[in-house]
């Protein structure tokens, strides 16, 4: 059955400019880290795709090395592109990233020309695109001169194979010389990409600022802190979620009592607002005027309705937000 999208969606969603550009890109963004890969299930792969898509979401974040395997949630978003998609490909952000592990030997897995360039081509393959609209430095490396990577983004921009460049999780100190850069070769930063939630606020620090003052858009990954800041985790770790897998990011010791008991005082405040700690977590994200965007994962069409839910209510009073930082704090 040919699919039909919502004709409603751009109604459902709230859209951002990001940074100093003229493209909007809607508040919660759907990253394909997880669930989207060779050992996951395609079908369910795909109505969330479609899910997402009917509910206003046009951005979709990717990375070459997302899967499992690496290079198989490409893959298999190019599949869905071009079944179901292709008649929208023009309505839609799709983002790519590279510079972290991807293939064997000493080119496969760094922020040098070599790998960015032989990346995106890759990239470009598995996903059977003609070019990305958004192309990441997946980091800085702590070896590759931020001048030889950031020319490589630039070069990059300028013959095509992407529309705008980005960078994510790199230090203040470098990403202040990877802006200047861009500005001055007329492909200035459109968004920079960084970890942010109510656990982990480094970047409140130095690097959000620094984007905003820059001129760069930018956006959260891991608003939910893996998991723990919904109501998974309030009465210990279940059977089948990520902190109890011996594979993945989140990690048994990291559900710390005093992250659990922090969840469970800010579950009481999401409690009062009418929502769940995942809903009012986002929110909580996209309250500062600098974010344009939060990118959610999902593992399923219902758990990504959930966290489309967040739309209701993104407003906090001075009184929930003291609140929430006391706890915090």
């Amino acid at each position: 059955m040919e699919y039909l999208p919502d004709s409603s969606r751009y109604e459902k969603m709230q859209y951002r400019y990001c940074g100093n550009s003229g493209i909007l890109l809607p508040i919660i963004s759907l990253g394909l880290w997880h669930n989207f890969g060779s050992v996951d299930n395609f079908d369910t792969a795909t109505d969330m795709i479609k899910c997402a898509f009917d509910s206003g979401i046009t951005h979709f974040d990717l990375a070459n090395n997302y899967g499992p395997v690496p290079g198989s949630a490409e893959e298999n978003f190019g599949k869905i592109i071009k079944k179901d998609f292709s008649a929208y490909r023009d309505e839609m952000i799709i983002s790519s990233k590279a510079g972290h592990d991807m293939w064997a030997g000493p080119y496969g897995g760094n922020s040098s020309r070599k790998n960015l360039m032989a990346s995106i081509d890759q990239s470009l393959k598995r996903t059977g695109l003609d070019y990305f609209d958004i192309f990441y430095s997946h980091r800085y490396d702590e070896v590759t001169p931020v001048e030889e990577t950031i020319q490589t983004l630039i070069d990059i921009v300028k013959c095509g194979k992407a529309l705008y460049a980005g960078i994510s999780k790199y230090p203040p100190e470098k990403a202040a010389i990877a802006y200047k850069m861009m500005k001055e070769a007329g492909v200035p930063c459109l968004i920079s990409q960084y970890k942010y939630n109510m656990f982990d606020r480094e970047v409140e620090e130095a690097t959000l600022q620094l984007a905003a003052d820059n001129g760069s858009g930018f956006i959260a990954f891991s608003p939910l802190a893996q998991g723990m800041l919904t109501n998974k985790y309030l009465h210990g770790i279940p059977e089948n979620s990520r902190a109890a897998k011996s594979t993945g990011f989140l990690k048994r010791e990291q559900v710390t009592d005093d992250k659990v008991e922090k969840a469970r005082k800010l579950s009481a405040i999401a409690d009062r607002r009418g929502q769940t700690l995942a809903e009012m977590a986002l929110a909580w994200v996209l309250n500062d005027s600098r974010m344009t965007s939060v990118i959610i994962g999902a593992s399923s069409v219902s758990q990504l309705k959930d966290n489309l839910a967040t739309l209701r209510n993104l407003h906090f009073s001075q009184e929930e937000l003291a609140e929430i930082a006391a706890i915090l704090n």
